[in-house]
């Protein structure tokens, strides 16, 4: 062999070896914009299935569910009819629904709405529509008014009124919320 050609041969190996490199390097190990919740998954088009919460598929098989707060696990004490989780408000939300007598004192219990860090956004009381002296439910209605600037996600929290102060008393129904 004459050494042009082994010096071709060398020359076309380093160009080989620079791609595999190149390759390792950048581009597997380059951030992916892989779906993490349901909603990256829903806005990337991917099926959403018709349940209650829904569903949504990926094309890799995963399967993200979406966050309805703690709805089931609170609907024998509190039910909330609006806004409905995931609902998309204004910066003034109309709540209502029903509680039974034991989550409010004095015919009321506090509303939070928290954004996404913790932060408070703000605060207003819900009150009963009727005698809430008893162990059923009854009706409640409550109206929060805020500004929201910038802010896409939060969490409205209705919280039993607990008078005594004690952590054992204390409950709450978390609903998600989004923004216009």
């Amino acid at each position: 062999m004459n050494s042009k050609k082994i010096l071709i041969y060398i020359l076309g190996i380093i160009i080989i070896a620079l791609i595999i490199w190149f390759v390792f390097t950048y581009v597997a190990n380059a951030p992916h914009n892989e779906i993490t919740d349901f909603d990256q998954c829903a806005a990337a088009g991917n099926p959403i299935m018709e349940s209650y919460p829904a569903r949504c598929s990926t094309k890799d098989g995963k399967t993200f569910t979406q966050d309805i707060g703690n709805e089931f696990e609170k609907k024998d004490l509190i039910r909330i009819d609006n806004p409905r989780p995931n609902a998309v408000v204004g910066n003034t939300i109309e709540i209502s629904g029903e509680a039974r007598g034991q989550w409010f004192f004095e015919a009321s219990f506090p509303i939070k709405l928290i954004d996404e860090k913790g932060n408070i956004l703000a605060t207003t009381v819900a009150t009963a529509k009727s005698d809430w002296m008893t162990e059923d439910f009854v009706l409640f209605e409550a109206k929060i008014e805020f500004t929201n600037t910038e802010i896409e996600k939060a969490d409205l929290m209705l919280l039993k009124d607990n008078p005594s102060g004690l952590p054992e008393n204390d409950d709450f129904l978390r609903v998600p919320i989004k923004f216009e």
